[in-house]
């Protein structure tokens, strides 16, 4: 029952690695789920900081979460896709380090020539800006999942997901709570200064991990191993050891249903998450800062359900806690839309727990034997 589900994946090229040998390698993949959740967790509290810079609505600042979402994330991921397939995960890795860390560094430009005057105009910029992060952090999450799933031993892949997820919590809520310090207090509170050093040091990240990327000899998932005709790559096997056919994409409907699951998932988390501070200023008149805090602090509860849900994945089974999960969030939820005051807040900020291993136990259900369709 370890791991949660059965998986049947590509070994690479020299066999899934294990022990020492995975050390360094699933380190690497990890230090990509860290960057694109400190850059998530700058994106909501950028949301609240230019309403009160810029002066737009609440309904113009979402601009950021479409263009983040909508542009880079779901019309990006097939381009992503179709690399990764060509060319490899590595170079997938470094097309979207590139990209990362050009949208970071053309905030700097874009908050110099911001005025109060052409806000609207310096909105639009940012959310072009958005929009090239968006595209590398769709390309690296499209590598970055796979990976770490195809790297190590396949019964292990869900637990082995989880705790690279759960590094992503870990820097989400390390973005609000350097945003709180930076972005709300004093002179910052209606500056664009530090967002121009914040996403310079972002960027400075991003090419020192291409770096480390371009150095190290990684193990590959080949092209010809994904076409090979053998029967152990053309098959998946269930729980029980019995051959699964690897029919058309278009025919793998675990796939399917996986991807629309996790587009229902990742729908309410952005929306839980972008709203958080607005929630909590006007639900409990926190003041803007005091809630980006509290934001970091939900995001710490998310990360501790990510390594929480590590150690549940190695002894249960991931559709069992997916359903157990998911009953619980909705009922939170439902307490959330009709509370007020601090109690609907923290019963907001127990939700990200239990929304943490949503993403990736739909990852590893919908990826499940897909076989030589796996990359």
């Amino acid at each position: 029952m370890a791991g949660g589900i059965p998986i049947a994946a590509p070994a690479l090229a020299s066999g899934f690695l294990r022990g020492k040998a995975l050390i360094f390698p699933l380190s690497l993949v990890i230090s990509l789920f860290f960057l694109w959740g400190f850059s998530y967790g700058l994106l909501d509290v950028l949301n609240k900081h230019f309403q009160t810079v810029l002066d737009i609505t609440k309904l113009q600042s979402t601009g950021l979460q479409v263009v983040y979402f909508g542009g880079g994330y779901l019309l990006f991921s097939p381009v992503a896709a179709e690399v990764m397939k060509r060319k490899g995960y590595k170079i997938t890795i470094l097309m979207g380090l590139s990209l990362y860390s050009l949208g970071a560094v053309m905030f700097w430009p874009t908050a110099h020539f911001s005025t109060y005057d052409n806000r609207i105009a310096s909105f639009g910029g940012f959310c072009a800006c958005t929009l090239v992060i968006a595209c590398g952090l769709a390309t690296l999450e499209t590598a970055a999942n796979s990976y770490a799933v195809v790297i190590g031993d396949p019964a292990s892949a869900s637990a082995r997901l989880q705790f690279c997820q759960s590094w992503n919590g870990v820097a989400s809520f390390i973005g609000p709570l350097i945003a709180s310090k930076f972005f709300f207090t004093g002179k910052n509170e209606h500056s664009l200064v530090n967002v121009q050093f914040v996403y310079l040091a972002v960027a400075c990240a991003g090419v020192a991990i291409a770096v480390l990327f371009l150095v190290t000899k990684l193990p590959e998932v080949s092209e010809e191993m994904l076409n090979s005709s053998t029967p152990a790559e053309n098959f998946a096997a269930d729980e029980f050891g019995r051959e699964i056919g690897q029919g058309p994409l278009y025919k793998q409907y675990n796939m399917i249903f996986g991807f629309a699951a996790q587009f229902c998932y990742v729908g309410a988390q952005v929306t839980v998450a972008s709203f958080f501070i607005n929630y909590a200023t006007e639900n409990a008149t926190f003041s803007a800062a005091k809630a980006s805090n509290m934001l970091s602090y939900a995001l710490i509860t998310f990360t501790v359900g990510r390594f929480f849900a590590t150690a549940l994945a190695t002894v249960f089974q991931a559709d069992f806690l997916l359903m157990i999960y998911a009953i619980i969030a909705i009922a939170l939820n439902a307490y959330i839309c009709a509370g007020h005051g601090t109690a609907a807040v923290a019963v907001l900020i127990v939700l990200f727990f239990f929304e943490a291993p949503m993403y990736p136990t739909l990852f590893t259900l919908g990826t499940a034997n897909l076989g030589r369709h796996t990359r």
